[in-house]
């Protein structure tokens, strides 16, 4: 996650023109939100992740990182595309757009039906305050908003997402590792090891606090695994994000991506305090972020999210709210940030 906040970063202040993260629960969309960048999040299987470092197969994905909405699209269609060394991509035929720049329509918002998922919100009062002045801005833009439209199975898949997390951790790095006979360590067992003998210098613990849970599971045969990744799909694909699209006939579904960017705590890690990244990427699918304004001088963005393969549509209505916003502003060097109350 540290990574794609640098690269966020240069993204934002020119160093680059265009970045490519790759995200398991949020780290294409976390660290733009608080770049003050665009994020996207694809459909899984719509980009290769062949070489990428894996975390959990049934999540990761890699995505572009830009200032601007056409800039991540441009670089979206150079990434987007089957490969035969990642069967995920397969998912893809019939389903892709060769040039997703023709969805890009400055009046994106005109008729467009998004759900508005409160329960993400609520974390900051700032944030509230920010999401509701972009929405008004959003139905003077001719959008229907349908407010609220929240997923029944909000905060029911944390335990399971975890647990799928874990036993695919230990797989997949296992098996990336194995197709490299010239790297330093082999297993997730000897990057335990590794980082036992060099503690007093390498990751906080607690990651690897997380890689010895890992290690203790059992193949991804196992029936507690296989039951987690079911109760995963099911609670935030036909319970979760195509529920509440079905139910409401939307287009797309919204909530603030995260909060304006916190201190980095290297004991006990992330203190981001609310975000709503984590149904798109345990369902597999899209979720593009824009920056939204700004609180205490820190930029903030807002997510747009739906179902698989629906980029066309996310990236219709994303372009459009960033055209009527222009809310990015370039970063700036600050003496400091005024404290505001969450």
């Amino acid at each position: 996650m540290w990574l794609k906040f640098r690269l966020g970063a240069a993204t934002a202040a020119n160093l680059c023109a265009l970045a490519i993260g790759t995200e398991t629960d949020g780290s294409v969309v976390c660290p733009s939100n608080a770049n003050g960048i665009v994020g996207i999040k694809p459909t899984l299987g719509l980009i290769s992740r062949t070489g990428i470092v894996p975390i959990a197969h049934s999540q990761d994905t890699a995505g572009p990182m830009a200032r601007t909405v056409r800039d991540a699209t441009i670089l979206l269609n150079v990434m987007a595309g089957a490969d035969p060394r990642d069967s995920a991509t397969a998912a893809g035929n019939g389903k892709t757009a060769t040039d997703y720049t023709r969805f890009l329509d400055p009046s994106g918002l005109r008729g467009a039906r998004i759900g508005v998922a409160r329960k993400y919100f609520g974390f900051s009062d700032s944030v509230d305050s920010l999401m509701n002045s972009v929405m008004d801005e959003m139905k003077r833009q001719g959008a229907v908003l349908v407010d609220p439209a929240d997923l029944e199975s909000h905060g029911k898949f944390d335990d399971s997402e975890f647990l799928v997390l874990l036993y695919e951790l230990k797989a997949d790095l296992n098996a990336y590792l194995a197709s490299r006979p010239d790297a330093a360590v082999h297993s997730l067992k000897d990057i335990i090891e590794f980082n036992e003998r060099n503690r007093d210098k390498e990751m906080p613990y607690f990651l690897q606090d997380n890689f010895i849970k890992a290690e203790a599971m059992g193949p991804l045969t196992s029936k507690e695994y296989l039951d987690a990744l079911e109760a995963n799909h099911r609670l935030s694909r036909a319970e979760g994000i195509d529920g509440v699209m079905d139910k409401f006939h939307l287009d797309a579904i919204m909530a603030p991506t995260g909060g304006p960017a916190w201190l980095t705590d290297l004991v006990n890690g992330d203190h981001s305090g609310g975000g709503s990244a984590n149904a798109a990427a345990v369902a597999g699918y899209p979720d593009i972020t824009v920056p939204a304004g700004f609180i205490s001088g820190l930029p903030v963005g807002l997510s747009f999210f739906g179902r698989a393969w629906s980029e066309p549509v996310l990236l219709k209505i994303a372009y459009g709210f960033e055209q009527a916003t222009k809310a990015r502003k370039p970063p700036q060097f600050l003496p400091t940030v005024q404290s505001s109350k969450a």
